[in-house]
Parts: structure tokens; C-alpha cells; sequence
């Protein structure tokens, strides 16, 4: 029964403890780029679209499928580089047991 209760108290600290990170990785924001950086994106590791930045030089009226490509390649990258952020510092935590629906 000893052996039950310790481990009960271990899976209540480690449900702490990914919690805490979660939230701490949900402020945290990364960068996709897209276009050789011509399109930049910054993402939250809650997957919230920050802001975007577009170099002017890729605003051609005539051409603005291209800088939607652009647009839609450089927030597609921040969204891949955030869960990619939050699955290294999960796996780290749960020293690399994948946990179902934590990320």
C-alpha cells in the first residue's frame, strides 16, 4: 500500500509540473519565415498568430497569390516550429513518454 501511495504522490507532482510548463511554453513565441524571410510570422506556443511581417518588396499588386503563399508558408512554419518547441520540452519532462492529449 506504501509503494500505491508514493506512487500517486509522484503522478500529482509530475501533473504540477506539466502543467506549469505548459503554461510557461504557451507565453513563449517563435518565428516562421517563409520567402527567404520576406514573410516573417511569430507564433505562441498556444498556437496564436502573434504578428506578421511582410518586406515591402514582395507586395506586387499584380502577383498577390504569391504573397498569400507567403503569408499561409510563413504561418504554417511557426505553427510546426511551436508544437515541435512544446513536444521537446514535454518529452523532456516525461522523459520522452508520449502522454495523449498534452500535445
Amino acid at each position: 500500500m506504501k509503494g500505491m501511495n508514493e506512487l500517486v504522490r509522484q503522478a500529482q507532482v509530475m501533473q504540477k509540473k506539466m502543467a506549469k510548463l505548459q503554461e510557461e511554453l504557451q507565453e513563449r513565441t517563435i518565428e516562421g519565415s517563409a520567402g527567404g524571410g520576406m514573410v516573417t510570422a511569430v507564433v505562441s506556443g498556444a498556437n496564436e498568430l502573434k504578428s506578421i511581417a511582410i518586406d515591402k518588396t514582395v507586395v506586387d499588386p499584380n502577383d498577390v497569390e504569391m504573397l498569400q503563399d507567403l503569408v499561409l508558408a510563413a504561418v504554417n512554419d511557426g505553427l510546426k516550429k511551436a508544437k515541435a518547441m512544446m513536444e521537446e520540452e514535454m518529452g523532456q519532462l516525461t522523459g520522452g513518454i508520449k502522454m495523449p492529449g498534452l500535445f
